[in-house]
């Protein structure tokens, strides 16, 4: 919103002497493009196939060949404080996403919110006539304002988006994921069983979004910004992609490793004399893994490779849909991953990433017995990190940390009306922060001062669209300083340049020495001069300490000035101690039927501790009657209270390892009745009852309740039907309920004993 602009008319005392006048319309630059901003998500520098992969990515890869890759571009090396960069071309502190939306902390730089000082470039580009869409990913909202209740100011129709649709948080069911449209909660169009898959639907939605604008307009200039789930956990894809890929990825990482990297020489990605760094001790080598667990290890990655080229094809539909409209050309699109290749799945790969929360990651004898199941609704798969190691070729280390790994990724720049398509490679350095500033200048707008009266800070980034031309080539480089830091690790570069340091965030971490309580000034630092070492194999801090010095002055004057300070690597101390709710404390919850889901985070919390769970129904006359009373979850960890044929039934689903079932043989005659599950915690397991009318009518024992996080795919709570995968067995979703469902209390004993930190930190870390 912009001031309004001085009547320009005439008022009279009547209209016979008055002139009616017509502000002038917002107007897009002449022959402004449209924008499209792609993010992927955990794809590492080496995997798409433009960089080196041989995993198939011929649309993306088609872009790459008509227009520009960046050879030496950066992130910040986790999701949410990338995606602040590329939005407000601010550094992430400067953004209050030091870290993701969800681990908050009460200072400027973590807050978990963007300021309206710093503009979104849909903002901008909306005040200037475009039509402005996002679709996908957010994770740019504080956890607790991600439900139906919250206030919207940091959705993306909030923050300068006309539409939206896509999920809230780190990432979702593939199958069946949490969507949002706009400001309100929806459930996925389709069944799995009818072939849904989200990368499929953000295809069809950002197709229909356009769609509808040149159904109305056929002129106005539109900013898509398209945010893939891939590929980040979990890796799920339809099962003939995850099978073009059978026994590929047999020769393992290694192998895969070494060629991948002569690829990129080839290809001139990486520049002449790149080294593949050394495979690092924590990662075992390939040819040490037993021959069962190599084949385990083999499918996980043919179910990443699956998902990546599955939404490769869903993205090259909505680019075929914009070459049939003629409109490809004048089109400019960025694209590019939000950080390197995530270690999430630890040593052994993960089954359900949920399990970590619960320190309980599943052994190698259990991925051998459930290896049918990756990729497929019923797992949360995530590959080993040897394939992490792999993803970022040639560099060390990965997600999370600032060293070339985590923080160097795929951008692409396509635009056929003023890029020649001659697939240049350029390799001076970028960063997240200089993609609104390059789309700015090559749109032709200047930032502006003020957004909706709101007087704007200074953009961090510097364009890179000087690099776009052909003499792009022969320029020295014009981003010269850029700082890093991701929970406590910590890096500068400068003039070609970089001082970088590792620092743990659990003592189990890896590669890790156990520096995660140590102060900050007793960190080991490591001097590169990237210019010439790019994958950071020359360590010179022993050869050269007055430079090394200097760069570490330089990091904290550069943290001091964009609010990265205090330095802070305590994940655990985070979740532990979160930032004040507004919401007065309460033991009874009440829930009504068919209304949306209610997130883990402010839901009623009955983790390992004693509930009771009392539905209020009404059984109809001469009918037997089934479905959902209240359930919470997903096949990958929940529980679920429900009717069926006529009779209670309780399932407790322990993250998707064992289900704990309390059954009753009663059939809840016709009439209103309180139906009730009570369970009593004698510790990280108990005892639960199934009551009717106050009346005991089944029992049996729950060997282990879900003791921190029933999942983390998003799925929550929901009351007279389920999302699905369903948390029990012998129904399908939404199995809503077919009795007259009036309501549901949740009334909670005494908090669970405190969980310790360190054990939380120890066995999460270990599968990092």
């Amino acid at each position: 919103m912009s001031k309004q602009q001085e009547f320009g008319g005439v008022i009279g005392r009547d209209w016979r002497d008055s002139e009616p006048w017509w502000p002038s319309a917002t107007t897009p630059p002449e022959g402004a493009p449209n924008v499209v901003l792609i993010v992927l998500d955990d794809v590492g520098f080496a995997q798409l196939g433009c960089y080196g992969s041989d995993i198939a990515t011929p649309h993306i890869d088609a872009l790459a060949d008509g227009g520009i890759r960046l050879g030496n571009f950066h992130t910040t090396a986790l999701c949410s404080p990338t995606r602040s960069c590329l939005l407000t071309g601010r550094n992430h502190h400067s953004n209050g996403m030091g870290r993701v939306a969800d681990l908050a902390m009460g200072y400027p730089g973590y807050s978990g919110v963007i300021p309206k000082e710093n503009g979104f470039l849909s903002e901008i580009l909306r005040t200037h006539g475009y039509a402005t869409y996002a679709i996908g990913k957010w994770h740019l909202s504080p956890d607790d304002e991600t439900n139906m209740a919250a206030p919207r100011w940091t959705w993306p129709v909030g923050r300068g988006f006309d539409r939206w649709y896509g999920f809230h948080g780190g990432e979702t069911h593939q199958f069946v994921p949490t969507l949002y449209h706009d400001n309100h909660s929806i459930r996925p169009p389709r069944t799995i069983e009818e072939g849904y898959h989200l990368s499929a639907d953000l295809a069809d939605q950002a197709i229909a979004q356009i769609g509808d604008l040149r159904a109305v307009d056929a002129d106005q200039p539109f900013f898509t910004y398209f945010c893939t789930g891939a590929c980040h956990s979990p890796h799920h894809a339809p099962l003939e992609w995850i099978d073009r890929y059978r026994g590929q990825f047999d020769g393992g990482w290694d192998l895969w490793r070494e060629q991948t990297y002569a690829r990129q020489l080839q290809t001139g990605v990486i520049p002449p004399g790149t080294e593949l760094a050394p495979r690092p001790p924590w990662v075992t080598p390939w040819d040490e893994l037993p021959a069962e667990d190599q084949r385990v290890a083999a499918r996980f990655m043919e179910c990443f490779a699956g998902f990546l080229s599955y939404t490769d094809a869903q993205i090259g539909r909505f680019l075929a849909f914009l070459g049939d409209l003629g409109e490809l050309d004048n089109t400019l699109v960025v694209l590019v991953s939000d950080n390197g290749a995530s270690s999430e799945g630890g040593p052994n790969g993960s089954i359900n990433d949920g399990r970590l929360w619960n320190y309980d990651p599943a052994p190698p004898e259990e991925l051998r017995a459930r290896i049918g199941e990756l990729g497929t609704a019923t797992a949360h798969n995530n590959y080993p990190w040897g394939w992490t190691m792999a993803g970022n070729t040639p560099f060390k280390r990965w997600k999370r940390e600032v060293h070339e790994g985590g923080v160097a990724d795929p951008c692409i720049v396509h635009w056929p009306a003023r890029i020649p398509p001659t697939g240049a490679i350029r390799h001076q350095f970028a960063h997240a922060i200089d993609v609104l500033p390059t789309v700015l200048e090559l749109v032709g707008i200047v930032a502006p001062e003020t957004i909706e009266y709101v007087p704007q800070r200074p953009v961090d980034g510097t364009s890179f669209a000087y690099l776009l031309g052909e003499a792009g080539a022969d320029d020295p480089g014009r981003h010269q300083t850029q700082y890093f830091e991701m929970l406590g690790s910590r890096a500068i570069y400068h003039q070609g340049w970089k001082a970088v340091t590792f620092k743990s965030i659990g003592p189990a971490y890896a590669g890790g020495t156990a520096n995660y309580d140590t102060p900050f000034d007793e960190d080991q630092w490591e001097l590169y001069h990237v210019a010439e070492d790019h994958s950071e194999v020359h360590d010179l801090a022993n050869e050269q300490p007055d430079r090394l010095a200097s760069l570490v002055e330089l990091w904290w004057d550069q943290a001091a000035k964009y609010q990265v300070l205090p330095v802070d690597n305590r994940i655990v101390h985070t979740v532990m101690n979160p930032k004040p709710d507004r919401r007065r404390p309460r033991h009874r919850y009440v829930y009504f039927p068919g209304g949306s889901p209610v997130p883990e985070s402010v839901a009623a919390n009955v983790r390992n501790r004693s509930h009771q769970i009392a539905a209020d129904v009404t059984i109809p006359p001469d009918t037997t009657v089934e479905g959902v009373l209240l359930a919470f979850g997903s096949a990958l960890g929940g529980f679920t209270f429900h009717v069926s044929d006529g009779r209670l039934r309780y399932v407790h689903n322990l993250y998707g390892r064992d289900r704990h079932t309390v059954d009753s043989p009663l059939v809840v005659p016709a009439g209103r009745h309180l139906l009730e599950f009570r369970y009593e915690s004698t510790g990280s397991g108990g005892e639960g009852m199934l009551v009717c009318d106050g009346a005991a009518v089944g029992a049996g024992p729950i060997a282990q309740f879900t003791p921190v996080r029933f999942n983390i795919h998003g799925a929550g709570l929901s009351c007279g039907y389920e999302l699905g995968p369903v948390v029990g067995t012998g129904y399908d979703a939404p199995f809503a309920f077919t009795g007259i469902l009036h309501s549901v209390v949740v009334t909670l004993g005494e908090a669970a004993p405190a969980i310790d930190p360190m054990a939380v930190i120890d066995s999460i870390m270990s599968e990092q």
